[in-house]
C-alpha cells in the first residue's frame, strides 16, 4: 500500500480535516466564503458532537476529563464567526490523537522488537545426519538442533558443539557478545554468532526463556494505565481556571470573541498526550533493560514506594550453595582436596555436588574420571580418582573407611561435606548460599529512592536467616514464616506502597497482594512471575532498584510535560483575555504546543539511562558473608533436620 495512502487509513481523522480545509480554502479563494463557512462550521459542530457525546460516557463511568473544553472552544469559535479557527482546534484535537499514537509507537519499539522476534522454525538434526525444518513448537526436549550462523535460538537448550558467541541482547540488555562452551545453557531469543552451532533443547518452545518473556510484553503493551489519566488529576481547577479567565475577559471587554480567544488556547491536547506517551517511554525503558511491566500503573506506584520487603533464598541470596571453605587434613593440600572430591562429585546426584565440581574447576583444573564410581544414595559416593580410593559424603559414611574422622564445627546453615582418602580422613568442604554481590548495594539504592522501611520476609529459621539481615543492614527481619505469614505481613506493612520482591512459588501469594510484585524471573518459578507486577528477566537483584528509579524519572517527566503544558495553556489564555492574541493564531500557537509536550514526554525513552546512586558510584568494598542453604544440613547429615520452607 503506497505511504499516503497508509496514512490515511491510519489516521482518517487528519485526512478528513485537511481534505475540509483544503475545499473549504478553494471555495474562499474563488469568492464563495459562505459555503466555506458553513462546510467548516458543520464540520467543525460534528466532531465537537462526537467529542460531546464521548465526554457523557466518561461522566456517566466517573472519569471527569478535559473534554470540555475542547467542545466548548469549538462551539464558541463557531458562534462567533471564527470558523477557521474552529476547523484549527478540530485539527488539534485529530493531529493530536495521531502524534500521540507515532510517539507511543516510538516509545514502545523496544516492547515490539521483542514480539516481532519470536523464532519460527527449528532445524532438527535426525538420527541420519539429515537436517530437517520444523515449526518452533515442534521442538521436543531431547532434540539436537542445527542454529545457523545469525540465527535466532528457538528454544532453551545445552550447546552440545564447539564453543559459540551469542548476542543475549535482547534478553539482558549486554549489548557484548557472550561466549559459550559445550553443556553450557543457551537460552531462546539469543542470536547466534557467525559460526554454525548445535544445541540439544532442554525446554518446549511454550517453556522457553524467550517465549516467557513475550507472553509478558504482550501484557505490558496492552495494558492501560491508570496514569494515563494523570493529567486528569488537574481536569477540574484548569477548566475551572480557563473558563473564568475566558468569562472575565468576555465581562470586561463585552466582546464575545475574546472568550473563544481564550478557550481556544486553553484546549488541553498537551495535558491528554503527555502522560500515556511517557508512561509507553518508561515501559519500553525498562524493557530494554531486562525488566517488564505488566501493567504501566506499575510504574506510578513504584515511583512512590515507601517500603520494600525481600524474600532471602534466590532473592538476596545466589540461590545456589557456594564452596566457602576447604580444610585439609595433615597430608593433603587445598588443591588436591578439591580435585578428589570434585572428581568423585562427578557420579552424585546430590545438590551440592555441582558446586563442589565447579569450585575444583576453577581452584584445581580438570577433573579426573573413575570407572568404578558408586553413589549411596543420600548419603555419598565412593570412586578410585587417580588410583586412590575416595569416598565423599555424610560423616557417617566416610567413617566407615576413615576411623581418625574429626567432626567439623560450621555456623548455622552452613553445609559441610566429608572425604577420606585410602582409608584416612581427608577433610572437609564448607558451601553455604552467598549474598549476592549487588544486594547491599541495591538496598542503598533503595534507601537513596525514598525507600524508608526495608524487611526480609522469609520462611528461614531465625538463626540463619538473622546473619544475612544484619550483614546487609537490615533491622527488621521475619523468620519461619509461611505463605499465609508473608500475605498477612505485607498487607498490614506501612507505610505505602508496599513492594515485594520474591521468587519462589511460595511467594506468588505475597506478590498478588502487594502493591507492587516483583518477580526476579530468570531462575524463579513462573508462579511467581505469573502473579507479580513486575518482572526481572535476568538473575540481578539491582534491577530492583532500576525498576524504581525508571518509575521515579518516568512520573517526573510525565509531571514536567503536564506541568509545561498548563503553565504555556494560563499564559496564553492571558495574552487573549486582553485581545494580543487572535483566535487563529492561538489555534496555531497550540499545536506547537502539542509538539512541544509530546517532545518532552518523549525523554521517557532514555529513563533507564540515569545514573542510580549507590549503584552507579564507585564500587564500594563487600565482604565475603554469606547464608546459609535451605535444608542442606537435613540433607547432608551436618545438623538438625529443618523442613525446606523457603526456597
Amino acid at each position: 500500500m503506497p505511504r499516503p495512502l497508509a496514512l490515511v487509513r491510519r489516521f482518517p481523522l487528519v485526512a478528513l480535516t485537511l481534505l475540509i480545509a483544503a475545499v473549504a480554502g478553494a471555495l474562499a479563494l474563488g469568492g464563495l466564503e459562505p459555503p466555506a463557512r458553513w462546510l467548516i462550521s458543520l464540520y467543525a459542530l460534528a466532531i465537537a458532537a462526537m467529542e460531546a457525546v464521548r465526554m457523557v460516557r466518561g461522566l456517566l463511568a466517573k472519569q471527569f476529563g478535559l473534554d470540555i473544553l475542547a467542545v466548548t472552544a469549538i462551539v464558541s469559535t463557531v458562534a462567533v464567526g471564527e470558523y477557521w479557527a474552529s476547523l484549527i482546534i478540530v485539527f488539534m484535537l485529530a493531529g493530536g490523537e495521531a502524534l500521540e499514537v507515532a510517539a507511543a509507537g516510538r516509545a514502545q519499539r523496544e516492547l515490539r522488537a521483542l514480539l516481532d522476534r519470536v523464532p519460527q522454525q527449528a532445524h532438527r538434526i535426525e538420527a541420519d545426519g539429515s537436517v530437517v525444518d520444523i515449526p518452533a513448537d515442534a521442538v521436543r526436549v531431547g532434540d539436537r538442533l542445527l542454529v545457523r550462523p545469525a540465527e535466532i535460538l528457538p528454544v532453551d537448550g545445552e550447546l552440545a558443539s564447539g564453543l559459540g558467541s551469542l548476542d543475549e541482547s535482547s534478553l539482558t540488555g549486554e549489548s557484548l557478545p557472550v561466549d559459550k562452551a559445550i553443556g553450557d545453557t543457551v537460552l531462546s531469543g539469543s542470536v547466534n554468532g557467525p559460526a554454525a552451532i548445535e544445541v540439544v533443547a532442554t525446554a518446549v518452545a511454550a517453556d522457553s526463556q524467550y517465549q516467557r518473556i513475550v507472553e509478558l510484553v504482550r501484557e505490558a503493551s496492552s495494558s492501560k494505565a491508570p496514569l494515563v489519566r494523570l493529567a486528569d488529576r488537574y481536569a477540574v481547577p484548569f477548566t475551572g481556571v480557563s473558563l473564568a479567565i475566558a468569562g472575565v475577559a468576555w465581562a470586561i471587554s463585552g466582546d464575545p470573541v475574546r472568550f473563544a480567544e481564550v478557550l481556544v488556547v486553553a484546549t488541553p491536547c498537551p495535558l491528554l498526550i503527555a502522560a500515556p506517551v511517557a508512561f509507553m517511554g518508561g515501559m519500553s525503558s525498562a524493557a530494554k533493560r531486562g525488566i517488564v511491566m505488566k501493567s504501566a500503573a506499575s510504574l506510578e506506584k513504584l515511583a512512590r514506594v515507601r517500603t520494600v520487603a525481600f524474600d532471602k533464598t534466590g532473592t538476596l541470596t545466589q540461590g545456589r550453595p557456594a564452596v566457602v571453605g576447604v580444610h585439609p587434613q595433615p597430608g593433603f593440600d587445598e588443591r588436591e582436596l578439591l580435585h578428589l572430591m570434585g572428581s568423585a562429585e562427578q557420579y552424585s546426584s546430590h545438590v551440592l555436588a555441582a558446586s563442589i565440581q565447579q569450585a575444583a574447576l576453577d581452584r584445581a583444573g580438570a577433573l579426573s574420571p573413575s570407572a568404578d564410581a558408586r553413589e549411596v544414595a543420600t548419603f555419598g559416593v565412593e570412586a578410585t580418582i587417580d588410583g586412590r580410593r575416595v569416598r565423599v559424603g555424610k560423616p557417617a559414611f566416610v567413617a566407615e573407611h576413615a576411623a581418625d574422622l574429626v567432626p567439623h564445627t560450621a555456623e548455622s546453615g552452613a553445609a559441610v561435606v566429608y572425604a577420606a582418602v585410602d582409608g584416612r580422613f581427608a577433610g572437609v568442604i564448607v558451601l553455604r548460599d552467598a549474598v549476592r554481590d549487588d544486594a547491599a548495594d541495591t538496598l542503598v539504592a533503595l534507601r537513596g529512592l525514598g525507600a524508608q522501611r526495608i524487611l526480609m520476609v522469609t520462611g528461614d529459621v531465625a538463626a540463619t536467616a538473622a546473619p544475612i539481615a544484619a550483614s546487609l543492614g537490615i533491622t527488621e527481619l521475619h523468620a519461619e514464616c509461611l505463605p499465609d505469614d508473608k500475605v498477612r505481613i505485607i498487607r498490614e506493612a506501612q507505610p505505602r506502597p508496599v513492594v515485594m520482591v520474591g521468587d519462589g512459588v511460595n511467594d506468588a501469594p505475597v506478590l498478588a497482594v502487594s502493591d507492587v510484585g516483583i518477580a526476579m524471573g530468570a531462575k524463579g518459578s513462573t508462579a511467581a512471575s505469573e502473579s507479580a507486577d513486575v518482572v526481572i528477566l535476568l538473575d540481578d537483584i539491582a534491577r530492583v532498584a532500576r525498576a524504581v528509579a525508571i518509575g521515579r524519572r518516568t512520573v517526573r517527566i510525565a509531571l514536567q510535560s503536564i506541568w509545561l503544558g498548563i503553565v504555556i495553556s494560563v499564559g496564553l489564555m492571558l495574552v487573549a483575555a486582553v485581545g494580543l492574541l487572535p483566535a487563529v493564531v492561538g489555534a496555531t500557537l497550540q499545536e506547537a504546543l502539542d509538539l512541544i509536550a509530546i517532545l518532552g514526554a518523549l525523554r521517557a525513552v532514555r529513563a533507564g539511562v540515569a545514573r542510580v546512586p549507590g549503584l552507579d558510584a564507585a564500587p564500594r568494598s563487600r565482604g565475603t558473608t554469606t547464608g546459609p542453604v535451605p535444608d542442606a544440613e537435613a540433607s547432608l547429615g551436618t545438623g538438625p533436620a529443618r523442613p525446606p520452607v523457603d526456597r
